[in-house]
């Protein structure tokens, strides 16, 4: 794993809930309890009737690859060794019109990275699972759905 990854905040109320879900092997969609609106990354309020009343929905983990980029040099020197590596936005299959940013993994969640990138393709189905950065940071992931590997902790057990 990257030794010198730079690492979220995880303690920022915003937020909190949405990276101790990933801890927990589950991603949790933030939505607007008064408009129904739902939203990611977490915000402090609602964009659509400016509510602050947030909640939370787990997302299946099943989606589609909308887009996808290969670094070849990364901006970022701690991501170096890890490079070439995919990094997809995904359609969650259960919130339509909502996109989230992430890399591709090995089906193990062991490692970023692990996919070949001449298997990728826009409108590949996708599983979610989770790297474990450190004790306190779990990156959600994605690899294609034929590994036919569950993202579920409870279903590896």
């Amino acid at each position: 794993m990257i030794e010198t990854i730079p690492l979220p905040t995880t303690d920022d109320p915003v937020d909190h809930a949405f990276w101790q879900g990933c801890l927990d092997s589950q991603l949790l969609i933030q939505s607007c309890n008064d408009c129904g609106h739902v939203q990611h990354p977490p915000r402090a309020m609602c964009p659509m009737c400016q509510s602050m009343e947030l909640g939370w929905n787990r997302a299946s983990g099943m989606g589609t690859i909308w887009s996808y980029t290969i670094p070849h040099a990364p901006l970022l020197p701690a991501f170096a060794e890890i490079a070439p590596y995919i990094v997809a936005v995904i359609m969650p299959d259960d919130f339509p019109g909502l996109r989230i940013v992430g890399a591709l993994a090995d089906p193990g969640g062991n490692s970023i990275g692990g996919i070949d990138p001449g298997t990728v393709a826009i409108g590949m189905s996708v599983r979610l699972t989770f790297v474990q950065l450190v004790d306190d940071v779990a990156l959600p992931c994605w690899f294609p759905a034929e590994a036919g590997i569950t993202w579920e902790k409870e279903k590896q057990q």
